[in-house]
């Protein structure tokens, strides 16, 4: 994969992804960052590239236990909010999940996790608002050309620092700036529903997840993107179709319908 392989993390990636955050922070004359913190490794990356931008007094994690919520990841909140000094914060979201889930009679896992992610995001605009902070988000790369996120819920932010950075290279991230090994190699989930897992979720791993949508953006062929991870072309067209399948949720907002056009007039 010589050429092709991803982009190896460096120091100096680091450095440019803080410089970003204090940008964007300075630009919205913000004091500081709220981060949506889950026990896993983006959150946890996130809110160190923040800390590091901002000051640790500056950043505040909100864990967001629901009923599905494991103790571990409140345990591995705390710990992290404790080890880079960061305000950390707690609120039960199960009771907004289930007022909204009996509202709307929803009673799919997956309607009730979309649900769940949307009151966490509720949740953290409220408390930027009352500070004057931002909210930054979670998301990486692999998750955003996949659509493997809740529109107007985790998928919202004012800003997203790993959004350009395949999960593989967020890992890279990580112990660049130190954080634990366990939460390095702990299982990704989202946390919406019992059990769930990302890889499990999607069908494939974050490593041959990555090595495909990074041959996609290339612009390689089907074929060679397979020869690279070692699979099947069904699986690359397979990949390849839901990232196209997804892209309204990438998109800010819809194209005017032309029908429109000539309504307004800047005549008085």
């Amino acid at each position: 994969m010589t050429g092709r392989a991803l982009h190896e993390i460096t120091k100096w990636d680091v450095d440019a992804l803080i410089d970003f955050i204090k940008g964007v922070a300075e630009d919205a004359r913000c004091k500081g960052m709220v981060v949506g913190a889950s026990g896993g490794l983006d959150s946890a990356v996130t809110a160190k590239l923040c800390a590091d931008a901002v000051g640790a007094e500056n950043v505040l994690n909100i864990f967001m236990p629901s009923a599905v919520t494991p103790a571990a990841d409140h345990i591995a909140t705390e710990k992290l909010s404790g080890l880079w000094e960061t305000d950390h914060e707690v609120i039960d979201v199960q009771p907004a999940i289930d007022a909204f889930a009996g509202m709307l009679d929803a009673g799919e896992p997956l309607e009730k996790g979309n649900i769940s992610a949307r009151c966490r995001m509720l949740i953290l605009y409220n408390r930027a608002k009352k500070l004057n902070y931002l909210v930054a988000g979670t998301t990486n790369r692999s998750e955003y050309m996949m659509g493997y996120f809740t529109k107007f819920g985790d998928g919202a932010s004012d800003l997203s620092p790993i959004i350009g950075l395949y999960k593989t290279q967020v890992r890279q991230v990580a112990e660049i700036i130190g954080v634990p090994k366990e939460i390095i190699k702990k299982i990704p989930t989202a946390g919406l529903w019992e059990g769930q897992t990302d890889e499990g979720e999607m069908g494939i791993t974050y490593h041959d997840l990555d090595i495909i949508l990074n041959g996609i953006t290339l612009g390689l062929p089907d074929d060679e993107i397979a020869k690279d991870v070692r699979t099947g072309i069904s699986k690359i067209s397979e990949i390849r179709s839901r990232a196209a399948e997804t892209e309204h949720k990438r998109k800010a907002s819809c194209r005017p319908d032309t029908r429109f056009n000539g309504l307004f007039s800047d005549k008085e």
